[in-house]
């Protein structure tokens, strides 16, 4: 693997029409990188979180009629899956690279997450940087800038993990295509390591949910 950094046409594999072709380049192309920046960061969050973090690349193995529109690697304290675990993601969209802290609907403990969230609020609001996002979905491209969320409205977000069953909260950066194709891999990577020293964070305040 040459070059970590996406490139026009990793991008530009999401355009491309029907699940077969789409897969065929994916698999081909971007799947490859994205294994590449597993293995890159894997010890990197593994000594910013202090437990070992494996890598799963995204396979979209139950897909039988649409394309995906994303494709990404998580990173997890579990060797069989990431999901149900508070976890890390680097992969992209059409439009832009994401890199993510996500705790997504399948995690079991996601009401004591949500009440720790929420009990240390300012904290975080404190810790994470302006430029940072916030979403509610990991399923969807938006997302809402931080410095556009005042507590309240991030209080309500930590408090959908509470109480609603498919709920969740990712936060994170996301650097636009024309970003990303403007770096270096030296600064692409550079970058998402960044992100990761200040997502330990929370991660870390997931631990914290566990261990008491």
């Amino acid at each position: 693997m040459n070059n970590l950094r996406f490139t026009e046409e990793d991008f530009d594999t999401f355009t491309i029409e029907g699940l077969d072709a789409r897969m065929g380049v994916l698999k081909e192309t971007v799947r490859p990188k994205l294994q590449g920046l597993g293995e890159h960061f894997a010890p990197v969050l593994s000594a910013l979180t202090g437990d070992e973090m494996f890598v799963h690349v995204a396979k979209h193995a139950r897909r039988s009629v649409n394309p995906p529109d994303d494709s990404w690697v998580a990173f997890a304290n579990n060797k069989r899956g990431y999901k149900k675990l508070p976890h890390f993601q680097i992969g992209l969209w059409k439009t832009h690279v994401f890199v993510w802290f996500a705790l997504i609907y399948e995690s079991p403990l996601k009401q004591e997450y949500g009440q720790l969230f929420k009990d240390r609020l300012s904290d975080i609001k404190n810790r994470i940087p302006n430029g940072f996002f916030w979403s509610a979905d990991h399923t969807k491209p938006e997302a809402h800038k931080a410095s556009d969320m005042n507590e309240e409205e991030l209080e309500k977000l930590f408090d959908r993990l509470v109480k609603v069953k498919k709920a969740e909260a990712l936060c994170g950066i996301q650097l636009s295509k024309d970003e990303v194709l403007e770096m270096s891999e030296e600064e692409f990577l550079s970058e998402i390591e960044a992100s990761f020293e200040k997502l330990a964070f929370l991660y870390r305040l997931t631990q914290k949910a566990v261990n008491g």
